[in-house]
């Protein structure tokens, strides 16, 4: 292909592609006001066969002579390609505006938010690190959205540039026009993690479209600089990456142009630009520039994903940041995780009016409290004290593990976790470690242990299911003035959990629920999934904490277990006189049959607790001097 021909086929703006180099004609390479404009990247190198396109630069048949690199700038390795824009990670759009969002503090695993951010960085700017802990585990960032650098002006002294290069076309560059801020802390541990959480209240003035239209993210360009290492020239990239239009703008790249290409690729073109050629399968078009050619490429197989490193996790795995693939590809590997089960969409809707409300309370009210276990027909948890029991059927343990993912925390009593080892997390293909994002869906499991009986060790279900990423890590709930070894605090606390101390006792010098629930509100907790064991349940049923439960779920087993085992039988309830009287009588009733299991479900209402008034279960406010309630029932870290 002559010079002209290519000069025709790279467009508008491009006319001297083969020779001088206009330079970046946009904002990309201009002054961002002295905040780091790109999240540090670790480069896996390509191998050679990366840059190795087969065609030569003017009849696209023959190979591609090597370039004299001896005076070659020394150039970062591309760790992005073609492939990430066809086989992009999973709901990138999504994750990315939720990025771009942050309503709601998010929280990713390593390699998936180096997988994510750099994909919002087009949006986030780090202004400063904030260092990191005594510890050394914990590293604090703040990031503020671009648009809140001062307005960018050029200036006539700004397209003055050394040693011959050419002048850049910089424009003005929109400024101080958003002040929202956000926060990342990274934690190392036995499952390292990134937080991401919103600084202050103001929001993004501007929506995630107007970001990509006026500054290209790391990926998009990355991908753009790789094609065009590997031997091609920026227009047939810019033909190549714009196929897809759904996934490129998906990536962030609605509104890339040729230019934008010819930028990420200029100091590399310095040197190989008289290499250039056209992608296999395509031809120039006089007049139309870079076009398909259908002939040759019905010739060329179908691209195939690229192989997987990691022959146990598909779900979230990124090629991009495979360090040594595995050549040939691996065996077919199953869709979902060991153990996950499906709860089908069609089998919730029953289900609905007993759960959270989508718009969670403050802080200053209490959670919203789910009452749910399973039982036999002779309403026994288990057929002796201490001896795990399976009750319900697949279907309704999946259902189970969907009402999970609808609450911010699972609670039992030490008693349970000391019989059945639980790992306290769900299973669902939504849930993190299953196939969702991160934590997303996996509840806080909350462990009531007074007395401070549960030691736990690496083998124990729940900080296995920590340490494999599928599940958050446990938080215990002791008396006042219990005391923990050392090292169990240090290993609790390295797998993310933690003891919290409530400040008193009840009456009766036990736990008081009411402080429990107070202490989980005032730590961000808005729903509280209760499932034992006898203890818990048999204390939540009586009138004097009843009050504090929204809703029950109780799964009943075509079984009976006899005599011995453990009952859900609350204490006799008496009014004033003496009289016996019912406990508790739940309204709103649903029976549902699932699988072989039948399920009821309840609302709790109204009870008088001996004339002192009629409770709301719902979503109780704390009352009167509320923030100083919740400040004196937080609980006490131990450290």
């Amino acid at each position: 292909m002559s010079a002209a021909a290519l000069n025709e086929a790279n467009g508008p703006g491009e006319a001297q592609y083969l020779g001088d180099d206009p330079g970046p004609v946009n904002e990309h390479n201009a002054h961002d006001g002295g905040l780091e404009s790109k999240a540090t990247l670790h480069a896996a190198p390509l191998g050679v066969s990366d840059f190795d396109t087969g065609l030569d630069a003017e009849s696209g048949n023959g190979p591609v002579e090597p370039a004299d690199e001896s005076n070659a700038e020394e150039l970062p390795v591309p760790r992005r390609n073609i492939d990430d824009l066809r086989f992009p990670p999973p709901h990138l759009a999504d994750i990315r505006w939720r990025l771009f969002e942050v309503r709601e503090p998010i929280e990713l695993k390593i390699d998936e938010f180096e997988r994510y951010w750099p994909y919002t960085d087009n949006v986030w700017v780090r202004q400063h690190r904030a260092g990191t802990d005594r510890s050394g585990r914990v590293t604090t960032d703040y990031y503020a959205c671009r648009l809140q650098r001062p307005t960018y002006t050029p200036r006539k002294a700004d397209t003055t540039r050394p040693d011959g290069k050419p002048l850049r076309k910089k424009q003005t560059r929109e400024g101080g026009t958003c002040q929202m801020r956000i926060k990342t802390v990274r934690t190392e541990g036995a499952c390292p993690k990134y937080s991401i959480t919103k600084v202050g209240d103001h929001e993004h003035t501007h929506d995630l479209d107007h970001m990509d239209r006026i500054k290209r993210n790391t990926v998009v360009m990355e991908i753009a600089r790789a094609e065009v290492m590997k031997g091609f020239m920026p227009a047939s990239v810019f033909t190549i990456m714009s196929e897809d239009e759904e996934k490129l703008a998906a990536a962030g790249g609605r509104y890339l142009n040729r230019n934008d290409v010819r930028n990420a690729s200029q100091a590399w073109r310095r040197t190989h630009g008289d290499q250039l050629a056209v992608h296999p399968g395509y031809k120039y078009d006089h007049g139309n520039g870079i076009v398909r050619d259908e002939e040759a490429a019905s010739a060329l197989p179908p691209p195939l994903p690229p192989p997987l490193t990691d022959p146990t996790n598909t779900s979230m795995l990124d090629p991009a940041l495979a360090p040594t693939p595995i050549l040939p590809a691996p065996a077919p590997i199953p869709a979902l995780a060991p153990n996950t089960l499906d709860f089908p969409a069609s089998s919730r809707p029953f289900l609905t009016p007993y759960l959270p409300p989508p718009t969670p309370p403050s802080p200053l009210i209490l959670p919203h409290v789910t009452l749910s276990y399973a039982t036999s027909l002779d309403s026994f948890l288990a057929i002796a004290p201490r001896t795990r029991t399976a009750l319900s059927g697949p279907a309704s343990k999946a259902l189970t593990h969907y009402l999970r993912t609808r609450h911010d925390a699972i609670l039992i009593g030490v008693g349970t976790a000391l019989a059945d080892d639980p790992a306290l997390n769900a299973r669902l293909p939504s849930a993190g470690g299953y196939g969702g994002l991160g934590w997303d869906g996996q509840p806080r499991p909350i462990v009531i242990d007074p007395s401070a009986r549960w030691v736990l060790t690496p083998q124990s279900a729940i900080l296995a299911a920590v340490a494999a990423g599928r599940a958050k890590a446990p938080w215990v709930i002791i008396a006042p003035g219990c005391s923990i070894a050392p090292a169990r605090l240090d290993l609790l606390k390295h797998y993310g959990g933690k003891y919290l101390g409530l400040p008193d006792l009840d009456r009766g010098y036990r736990l008081s629920w009411e402080a429990v629930f107070r202490a989980l509100a005032a730590e961000g907790v808005r729903s509280v999934m209760v499932e034992g064991g006898g203890v818990v349940v048999n204390e939540l049923l009586q009138p004097e904490y009843a009050r504090f439960v929204a809703s029950v779920v109780v799964t009943v087993a075509p079984t009976y277990l006899g005599t011995g085992g453990v009952v859900v039988c609350p204490t006799r309830n008496v009014d004033l006189l003496g009289r016996p009287r019912p406990v508790v009588r739940f309204k709103d009733v649903r029976w549902e049959q699932v699988g072989e299991d039948v399920v009821m479900c309840g609302k709790v209402g109204a009870v008088d607790v001996e004339g002192e008034g009629v409770g709301a279960p719902d979503g109780e406010a704390l009352g009167e001097g509320a923030e100083a309630a919740a400040a004196a029932t937080t609980a006490r870290f131990t450290t």
